[in-house]
């Protein structure tokens, strides 16, 4: 019976091992490293967020927002380390703000934050069982700030238990009425997009509130169509306040 042959002690690859270690202490040595100017930069006085410096902390682009709400957030980390701020949830926080649309945490070197926001724009006003509010262009309720004027259509149809999606769409149907109507839309005081299919407006026309069905579309068009024969409309229907022009060249009136 033939004999297999003898295997033969295996050979150590010296070149393999030398740089398996070489990367082991290259890697000893980075992590060393990076915990040394990890220590260095939290624990340095040059990097402490102060309270005796005055734009230790710079908010940029306030105007309606909280400005203590914004400070309240990093309150905690005055007398730390810039390099110790959590970004990610400081910018979390700010989100939660009202007015707050978006936001971002900067560091400055050596030892300051700068917040930037980007408030809401709102579109239009609201009435709520709860009192008047805003609302901007993703269906966002704003509370009115103290002491600002605007000077916004009211648009009917929102309600406080709706989602965002719901009145997102409302507020889209609302643009879009403005949109087309253009200069007209100035005469519009109130636009109803409760049902979008059917967009009713409150005007004033001749020194006269008016309610005016407008329908899905053509809105322009059939609001001029009844400024121009407004004057012959109300002297057949003198007390009327409320008409029906979802029919292109046709106004009916609604008791």
């Amino acid at each position: 019976m033939a004999r297999e042959p003898r295997k033969q002690p295996g050979r150590v690859n010296w070149r393999l091992t030398v740089a398996l270690l070489a990367l082991g202490a290259a890697g000893v040595s980075t992590a060393v490293a990076g915990y040394k100017v990890s220590l260095y930069v939290t624990s340095d006085p040059q990097f402490i967020l102060s309270h005796d410096r005055k734009d230790a902390l710079t908010i940029l682009g306030l105007t309606y927002a909280s400005r203590s709400k914004v400070q309240r957030i990093f309150a905690t980390d005055f007398d730390r380390s810039i390099f110790s701020v959590p970004l990610a949830e400081r910018r979390r926080r700010l989100l939660a703000i009202d007015w707050v649309e978006d936001a971002s945490v900067s560091r400055v070197w050596p030892d300051r934050l700068v917040i930037r926001i980007r408030e809401r724009k709102p579109v239009a006003f609201v009435s709520l069982r709860s009192g008047p509010l805003l609302i901007d262009a993703q269906g966002v309720l704003l509370e009115p700030p103290a002491q600002a004027q605007f000077s916004f259509p009211v648009l009917s149809g929102v309600r406080e238990e709706q989602s965002d999606a719901e009145r997102r769409g409302q507020v889209r149907a609302f643009l879009q009425v403005q949109e087309e109507m253009g200069y007209l839309a100035k005469e519009v005081s109130e636009v109803d997009a409760s049902d979008p299919e059917n967009i009713r407006i409150v005007a004033q026309v001749d020194r006269r509130v008016v309610t005016l069905l407008l329908g899905d579309g053509n809105y322009a068009h059939r609001f001029q169509n009844f400024l121009s024969h407004y004057p012959e409309i109300r002297k057949g229907s003198p007390q009327a306040k409320v008409f029906d022009l979802r029919l292109d060249g046709r106004f009916t009136v609604k008791e």
